[in-house]
C-alpha cells in the first residue's frame, strides 16, 4: 500500500543541497578521529558579550518567560527603531518594526508577505543559497545577476536594470554580502534606488552584517528610496547571537503588519528571553559598542592573513571588504568546486563550502571567523594539497 504522506509539490520544489555530501563526509571523518578544521561556519567564534547574557539571566528571574506581543515586546521595537534612526538614518516608528526568530524569519515572512506567482526577484550572485529558495516557496522567479571576482564581486547597476522585466517585482540586497564579503558603495545603492523608483521595485536589503566593514562605507539604501525598502537585520553577527535567534525589520507599517499576521499563524513572537537580552545589545551601547569594535579589529587581520595566504597559494582570492567569509578561486584544485572541496576535505582536512549552491562556479568560500591560529595550519594543510 503506497504511504499516504505523500510530499507537496512546494516541499518537492526545494533543491538539495550541493554541500549537503561536503558535510556529511566531514562529520564521517571527525568520528572516524580525523583532526577537520572547520572553515564553514557561518557565526562569529566570540562569546555573546557579558551584559547581554546578564540581561538574559535578569529576564528569567524577572519572570519574562510568557508569550509577548507577536511582533515582539514594546521596548525592543523602540530599541531597534532608534537604532534604524541613530546608526542608519532609517526613520521607521516602532509600529513599523517587527522582531522575528531570526533574520531569515524576517526575510520569509517579507517575501511571502509581498510576493506572488510568477514576480519576479532580481538577486546579485554569488548569493546567500536561501534567498532563490525562499523566493520559488512563495511561487515567484528568482534572477540571478552575476558579478566578478575581478570586480571584488560588486554589483553592476545597469546589469542589473538590463535584467528587469514587466514581471520583476523586487530587488534582494546583501551588503556586506555573504558569500562575497562585498561592500556596496553609495554610488550603486543610489542607483539601485533609482531603478526601484522608476520601475515601481521593491527593494529587501539584508544589513545582518552591517558592522563588520572594513575598507569600506557601510550604506543603507533605504536613506535613497525609503518609500520602496525594507530594511531587515539581526542580532546573530554583529553580537555574537547566532543561537539566540533574534532578527527584526522595518518599512512601511502595512508590510510590517502583513509580516505579524503571518508570524502570528506560524511561529508566534521571538523567545522572550532572546528578546530582552537583544534589548540589552542595542542599549548598552559603550559595552556592546567596545564588543563590536575588538571583533572587527579581530576579523580585519584575519581576512588580511588568508587573502594573502590563499593568493600565495595560487588560489585568487579578492580581499573582501565585509562580513567574514573569503571566496577562492580553487581551479589549482579541481575545475569542480564540489570536487575541489572535497578534495579539500579529504587531503588537507579543512572543512569549506563549495560555490555550488552559491551560483559561485569554481569557487569556495571559507570562514574567517575562526582563531588566527587555525587559519595558519588550514594554509600550511592547503599547501600541501595544491603543491600535489
Amino acid at each position: 500500500m503506497a504511504s499516504p504522506f505523500r510530499l507537496s509539490a512546494r516541499a518537492q520544489s526545494l533543491k538539495p543541497s550541493a554541500t549537503v555530501a561536503v558535510t556529511s563526509r566531514a562529520l564521517e571523518l571527525r568520528r572516524q578521529g580525523a583532526d577537520i578544521i572547520s572553515m564553514s561556519v557561518g557565526e562569529p567564534d566570540f562569546d555573546t558579550p557579558p551584559h547581554v547574557r546578564a540581561a538574559a539571566i535578569a529576564a528569567i528571574e524577572a519572570g519574562h518567560t510568557r508569550y509577548t506581543p507577536v511582533g515582539g515586546i514594546p521596548e525592543l521595537r523602540s530599541a531597534v527603531s532608534a537604532k534604524f534612526r541613530r546608526e542608519n538614518g532609517l526613520a521607521y516608528a516602532p509600529d513599523a518594526v517587527t522582531v522575528t526568530s531570526g533574520g531569515k524569519q524576517a526575510l520569509f515572512n517579507a517575501l511571502f508577505a509581498l510576493l506572488g506567482s510568477g514576480d519576479e526577484v532580481l538577486i546579485p550572485a554569488p548569493y546567500w543559497v536561501s534567498y532563490p529558495e525562499m523566493v520559488a516557496l512563495t511561487g515567484a522567479v528568482p534572477v540571478a545577476v552575476p558579478t566578478t571576482p575581478e570586480s571584488g564581486f560588486q554589483l553592476d547597476p545597469e546589469r542589473l536594470a538590463a535584467a528587469v522585466t514587466p514581471r520583476t517585482r523586487m530587488v534582494i540586497l546583501n551588503s556586506p554580502g555573504n558569500p562575497t564579503g562585498a561592500v556596496f558603495p553609495p554610488e550603486t545603492l543610489r542607483a539601485v534606488a533609482e531603478l526601484a523608483q522608476r520601475c515601481g521595485l521593491v527593494v529587501v536589503t539584508d544589513e545582518i552584517y552591517e558592522h563588520l566593514v572594513y575598507d569600506a562605507e557601510q550604506v543603507s539604501i533605504g536613506t535613497y528610496a525609503p518609500e520602496h525598502t525594507l530594511t531587515i537585520n539581526g542580532a546573530s553577527k554583529a553580537y555574537a547571537m547566532t543561537g539566540w535567534r533574534i532578527g527584526y525589520a522595518g518599512g512601511p507599517k502595512h508590510v510590517i503588519a502583513a509580516m505579524n499576521a503571518l508570524q502570528s499563524q506560524s511561529t508566534s513572537n521571538a523567545s522572550s528571553v532572546s528578546q530582552y537580552a537583544a534589548l540589552a545589545a542595542l542599549e548598552g551601547h559603550e559595552d556592546t559598542a567596545r564588543f563590536i569594535a575588538i571583533a572587527r579589529a579581530a576579523y580585519r587581520e584575519r581576512r588580511d592573513r588568508i587573502v594573502a595566504g590563499l593568493n600565495a597559494l595560487g588560489l585568487p582570492t579578492p580581499t573582501p571588504q565585509g562580513a567574514f567569509y573569503v571566496m577562492a578561486d580553487t581551479r589549482a584544485v579541481h575545475p569542480d568546486e564540489l570536487q575541489a572541496a572535497r578534495i579539500i576535505l579529504d587531503e588537507a582536512q579543512v572543512a569549506a563550502v563549495p560555490g555550488t549552491d552559491f551560483a559561485a562556479p569554481g569557487q569556495v568560500r571559507l570562514s574567517y571567523a575562526t582563531s588566527m591560529e587555525n587559519i595558519e595550519e588550514v594554509l600550511r594543510r592547503l599547501d600541501r594539497v595544491v603543491g600535489r
